[in-house]
């Protein structure tokens, strides 16, 4: 089976454009899981830009689903999720300037840093995936750690312009998905897939999730978050049952 998970970031991030009540983040979870979401994903920030530590405290004992929660590897961060305990916490890397998450988080040159972090995280019972570019090395890197899965950044996928740059994306999403899957890694995947491009993704038979925000948050403004979250569902099962 191929699981939804709903990211909500942009909810919150429309919320605080005027530092105002609503919307709510947490109305927006229960409408996603009523829609269909496995999961719920937010990205808790240290510039907290979007995403409250109330947000992800009141989810927490709201969601019904799943909770995955994506921080970067920082000691402050380790103290929310220590505290929260949401069922994944989805390691990513963070840049102040940067717009949304830019690239995959690089465990083979910061695995020293990362695996102390993960044995905290996963001895209070919290499982841990890694964020990561879709290259083997990563992925080899991630089993040395001994993580649960992986979540593999699709983001060249999405933002290839021609058939070929398509295709070598695709390729290198599929290729390490495989790996992962042979070394025993849960495979997830995400970062700026939409309505139009998800389908070639959803059909990689080893990956069990994909996280999913803008596109379905852009899509509820139009027809609700209850039904954008049907039809991405919809979308994701065509695919994986090959209607596509």
């Amino acid at each position: 089976m191929l699981r939804l998970g709903v990211n909500i970031d942009h909810v919150a991030t429309v919320r605080q454009v005027r530092r105002a009540a609503e919307p709510d983040p947490v109305h927006a979870a229960v409408l996603a899981e009523l829609g269909g979401a496995d999961g719920i994903t937010v990205h808790l920030r240290g510039d907290r830009r979007h995403v409250q530590d109330r947000d992800v405290e009141v989810l927490r004992q709201t969601v019904r689903t799943r909770l995955n929660l994506e921080m970067a590897s920082t000691q402050e961060m380790t103290r929310v999720a220590m505290t929260v305990k949401p069922q994944q916490v989805t390691l990513v890397p963070e840049r102040r300037e940067e717009l949304t998450t830019e690239g995959g988080l690089d465990v083979v040159l910061n695995s020293v840093q990362i695996r102390p972090m993960l044995k905290t995280l996963q001895e209070a019972g919290i499982e841990v995936s890694l964020f990561v570019d879709p290259e083997l090395e990563q992925i080899k890197e991630c089993h040395k750690l001994d993580v649960r899965a992986i979540e593999i950044n699709t983001a060249a996928w999405s933002d290839a312009t021609d058939h070929r740059a398509r295709e070598s994306a695709l390729r290198k999403v599929t290729d390490t998905a495989r790996l992962a899957r042979r070394l025993g890694l849960e495979v997830h995947a995400g970062h700026g897939l939409t309505y139009a491009n998800v389908a070639p993704i959803a059909a990689i038979s080893e990956i069990v999730e994909l996280n999913i925000g803008h596109s379905i948050v852009s899509r509820a403004l139009l027809v609700g978050m209850t039904e954008a979250v049907r039809e991405m569902a919809r979308a994701m099962r065509e695919a994986r049952a090959g209607r596509v």
